[in-house]
């Protein structure tokens, strides 16, 4: 069982895609909050999350907020739910700016999540979404995530969510915290 207690460190999860860096998909820094949370007030028309709250979470010593940054600010983000020993983990939201759609900001934010949950010891990487947010299913179920379960009236505007779910294969060697920059060729 990984040691949770460490701080994962920024560049523990940092990526970089495209020529020259384009974009870097890392674990979210105090001075990513003011772009992470115009991002929830852009994408999200309800349950969105306070500065507060994207601070907070930020600043965790587990690090679970992934984040991917292009030279003119932030492309995404993904916040997510572990259980101190837990073994699943869960993509508590995930956004990604409409200028950036369908470009793989939000599949690579994925992966990064899938890697963090991998260097925890988890199992499976769950997650909920619109029932009708179609792109957004069809990214999910193309990186194998399959439905599991639906929950009812679960935004605040009464939307139906899918629950979706990925069983994580281990890492070629034993699950431990990662202390460099994961390769772009890794899953």
């Amino acid at each position: 069982m990984p040691d949770r207690s460490r701080d994962m460190g920024p560049a523990s999860f940092e990526i970089h895609i495209g020529a020259a860096g384009a974009m870097t998909v890392r674990a979210a820094a105090l001075d990513d909050v003011d772009g992470i949370f115009a991002l929830e007030e852009q994408v999200f028309g309800c349950d969105r999350l306070s500065r507060r709250a994207i601070r907070r979470f930020v600043a965790a010593p587990h690090r679970p907020v992934m984040v991917a940054r292009r030279a003119d600010g932030v492309a995404g983000y993904a916040l997510l739910s572990l259980r101190k020993g837990g073994r699943t983990c869960r993509i508590y939201s995930l956004a990604v700016d409409p200028r950036y759609s369908r470009r793989g900001v939000g599949r690579e934010l994925v992966h990064a999540c899938e890697r963090y949950a991998r260097a925890w010891g988890c199992e499976a990487l769950r997650l909920e979404t619109r029932y009708d947010n179609a792109p957004a299913i069809a990214l999910y179920r193309g990186l194998g995530y399959q439905e599991f379960d639906r929950f009812c009236q679960y935004y605040s505007d009464g939307a139906e969510a899918l629950r979706l779910e990925k069983k994580l294969t281990k890492p070629r060697s034993a699950v431990r915290r990662p202390s460099k920059a994961v390769s772009d060729s890794e899953p």
